[in-house]
């Protein structure tokens, strides 16, 4: 059985240089990759997302108003087989820059036809206080995104410093969740 490339959009959230989170996204694409999937990383870290001004002027000139880089990721993420939102959880809570992007989606994310996997990453050494940024994440996915099916799902705990991912075993789980995809 021969397999079928499929288009992959990494959502990389942190703000911060050589993250643990953008790591292990990093992971997931050569999965992906290897795989024989087409990867895109998108980096929304830094790249200064607005927040949403609930306007819903895209919802009626098919994009936003806001020149941040936005209507440069939506086609993306319609055009997408599989999406990982990858994320630093911040007091109990996906990144801020992605919380931007994930509200600015109002105009189009009813079209949205993807798999789903999600990698969140924390200091916090306990793994069950990850799940509020998880379903906060769901609520968006599971809730709003109704033809998406969650395919997987890692909450890396207990990474503090910079790059300490790397010699972790949640990189061997990025990898073969990218893999699999």
């Amino acid at each position: 059985m021969q397999n079928i490339s499929k288009k992959v959009l990494i959502i990389e959230s942190s703000p911060r240089e050589n993250s643990n989170s953008s790591f292990l996204a990093s992971c997931f694409a050569k999965g992906s990759m290897e795989a024989g999937h087409e990867v895109k990383t998108i980096s929304i870290g830094k790249m200064g997302l607005k927040p949403c001004l609930a306007c819903y002027a895209c919802t009626k000139i098919g994009h936003c108003i806001q020149d941040d880089g936005v209507n440069d990721i939506l086609p993306l993420l319609l055009n997408a087989d599989v999406i990982l939102f990858a994320s630093p959880v911040y007091f109990y809570s996906m990144s801020g820059q992605l919380k931007c992007l994930i509200d600015r989606t109002v105009g189009i994310y009813e079209r949205i036809r993807s798999d789903i996997y999600i990698i969140l990453t924390a200091w916090d050494p306990e793994k069950s206080h990850l799940h509020n940024a998880l379903e906060a994440i769901r609520g968006y996915t599971r809730d709003c995104l109704e033809d998406c099916k969650e395919k997987g799902y890692l909450l890396a705990a207990g990474l503090n410093d910079q790059g300490e991912a790397k010699d972790s075993e949640y990189a061997k789980v990025a990898y073969e969740m990218g893999r699999s995809c």
